[in-house]
């Protein structure tokens, strides 16, 4: 009776009612009764496991929402909250295993870390900086190579791929190049990346006499700050 009346607003209780084998009149008398105790307790209860699970971004569990239920003064066990979630479907989205995006363990050619942590540069397009992230999305991660003018931190150049190729990294400074000017004695800095040390990307830098810096490796600290790289994120999340 009860998945007749869910069901109600899709299909025709007259069809309902005879696939199922039961009687119509029977299915309006269980319609029309008030439901139980138990029942609008139930049904209390599963509007504040949803509050608590959107409030949680989705993110919690029943042991949470339990939790959170007694935190509110509500007595209930773990068990009737994990049966009222899984019989509608509530369950805990399970966050993003964080992407890998510098692959260090080349035998490409590394250049020295010119830049030396010395971020503040007094003029447009005298220090570029690059740097690959991720974006994740309903079909599976897409990777974003930015370049930034440490000058005023914004993005250059971008590119978007599937895969961390060396076109990811190339396709961004030819944006980069096309929408601005190459300075006399200007800097590229990334981390050690295969994608930056690989020979087409060398080759780019060095038909535009841009000397290539590169962080020590390991060493975080020593590459560009993020800032930027999160601003380019959010806006491709944002779009």
């Amino acid at each position: 009776m009860k998945w007749i009346a869910d069901h109600r607003n899709k299909f025709r209780i007259s069809r309902m009612t005879q696939l199922l084998e039961v009687s119509q009149s029977g299915y309006y008398s269980y319609s029309r009764r008030k439901p139980g105790k138990r029942s609008q307790e139930n049904q209390f209860l599963l509007t504040k496991v949803n509050e608590i699970y959107e409030q949680g971004r989705k993110c919690y569990g029943s042991p949470r929402i339990t939790a959170s239920l007694h935190q509110q003064g509500y007595t209930v066990g773990h068990n009737r909250v994990a049966r009222l979630m899984r019989d509608n479907q509530i369950s805990a989205v399970k966050k993003r295993k964080r992407v890998q995006t510098t692959d260090s363990n080349h035998s490409r050619p590394v250049a020295e870390n010119v830049l030396n942590r010395e971020f503040e540069v007094s003029q447009a397009n005298q220090v570029w900086a690059g740097d690959i992230t991720y974006v994740a999305t309903r079909e599976g991660w897409l990777y974003l190579a930015v370049v930034l003018d440490l000058y005023s931190r914004k993005v250059v150049g971008w590119s978007m791929s599937e895969s961390m190729t060396t076109q990811l990294v190339t396709d961004a400074f030819t944006m980069a190049i096309q929408r601005r000017t190459v300075l006399p004695g200007m800097l590229f800095h990334s981390d050690r990346g295969s994608q930056y040390a690989s020979h087409e990307f060398q080759w780019q830098l060095k038909s535009q006499n841009i000397t290539q810096s590169m962080s020590r490796k390991g060493n975080c600290w020593e590459f560009c700050p993020s800032v930027g790289i999160m601003r380019a994120q959010s806006h491709f999340l944002a779009v």
